[in-house]
């Protein structure tokens, strides 16, 4: 299931970046000389920040299925 959550993500991330890059260059008035470098740091912090949340909310589930494991008796499976 985690692989579903990141693929989403990163298309997410994708266009909500252009979006924000494309605010920056309104805001500016014209277009980013290094436009590919900008795009590349506004997208990095954000997949980082978005896929450690993700693995935060995917630890809980981890964490839950590992008790459940410890709580069975041998040979129950």
């Amino acid at each position: 299931m985690e692989i579903i959550y990141f693929t989403v993500a990163g298309i997410f991330l994708y266009f909500f970046s252009d979006w924000i890059l494309e605010r920056f260059e309104a805001m500016a008035g014209r277009r980013f000389e290094y436009r590919s470098l900008i795009f590349f740091v506004i997208i990095l912090v954000l997949s980082m920040s978005l896929f450690n949340l993700v693995q935060h909310f995917q630890a809980g589930d981890i964490e839950s299925s590992s008790e459940k494991m410890m709580m069975e008796k041998p040979g129950e499976r």
